[in-house]
């Protein structure tokens, strides 16, 4: 699924394989820009914005693309085949004598004017993987609705860009609170350190082919033991020589546990934490599936 991360590595990857290079073939399937011709102009840049790519062209022109649930962007080799779909899927091609950039199943492709970018990305908040990342304003715009539920604020791009259902559901178990408890009921604190371990986890996975959010090892406390049974020589009504007692077991002090899942909650519908192992529960929230466990985070749920 297209985050802040993978939409970086796919500009990344665009701009190396036409960046600087004269296009030979543009081809924009979508009704509105079908007549446009890119041939012959050099393509400048590829950058990400959150979750949008901007291709900028020479002639002051930029091809916006959002990648959406499903998008994706491929590159080929002059010879080589395409694989990202069937071709009623294909929504634009770029070419220069050395690659073929072909976009699939792409929800938003416009061609605008780079002096006017600001209509397709100036609504967003700031981008977590940007350069200029500033948390002082995504914390102030989350902040603004403190009634909002949690996992519906880190979704709004308005806040804060680069967040995507997977990092919605990933942040709220790590932590600790539900993806519907309101911005406002969060414990004092807990804010800011989502936000800074947001940047953090986009960061660390702007480079891996696969994400992750896990450590190698976790603390798992085993469930708790039965009572202890013993002989004793109690009085009382019901004591006698040899009588039985119950004798409470102290709580199995927590265990680390290797890790090899990469995520900790997306995905895992009733399968066991890897923290408590509670099985995972799964709901949507503004339509979109939502995963929590239900041991370890706090808050409602639906």
């Amino acid at each position: 699924m297209p985050e802040g991360d993978t939409v970086l590595q796919t500009a990344a990857r665009l701009h190396e394989a036409l960046a600087g290079q004269v296009l030979t073939r543009s081809d924009l399937r979508v009704p509105r820009f079908a007549t446009a011709d890119l041939s012959g102009r050099t393509v400048l840049d590829v950058t990400a914005r959150g979750k949008h790519l901007l291709t900028r062209i020479e002639g002051g022109l930029t091809l916006h693309s959002h990648l959406r649930m499903d998008g994706a962007w491929r590159v080929y080799a002059p010879d080589e085949r395409w694989r990202g779909g069937p071709g009623h899927q294909i929504r634009a091609i770029l070419a220069n004598t050395e690659h073929t950039a072909v976009g699939y199943r792409l929800p938003v492709l416009e061609l605008l004017r780079t002096s006017e970018e600001d209509r397709a990305v100036g609504h967003l908040g700031p981008d977590l993987l940007g350069p200029d990342w500033d948390p002082g304003p995504a914390l102030d715009r989350l902040l603004a609705a403190p009634e909002r539920p949690l996992g519906e604020a880190l979704l709004d791009q308005r806040n804060l860009a680069g967040i995507g259902n997977v990092y919605k559901c990933e942040l709220c178990f790590l932590a600790r609170v539900t993806p519907w408890l309101p911005v406002g009921a969060l414990p004092d604190g807990t804010l800011p350190r989502l936000v800074t371990l947001a940047e953090r986890l986009l960061n660390a996975n702007r480079d891996r082919p696969t994400r992750t959010t896990t450590i190698t090892s976790e603390l798992r406390t085993p469930p708790p033991l039965g009572p202890r049974t013993g002989t004793g020589s109690g009085s009382g009504a019901g004591a006698g020589a040899g009588a039985r007692t119950e004798r409470p077991r102290a709580r199995p002090a927590p265990q680390p546990v290797r890790v090899r899942e990469r995520l900790y909650v997306y995905g895992r519908a009733r399968r066991p934490c890897l923290r408590c192992g509670t099985p995972i529960r799964l709901a949507d929230q503004d339509d979109r599936p939502t995963y929590w466990c239900p041991g370890c985070q706090s808050g409602p749920t639906p």
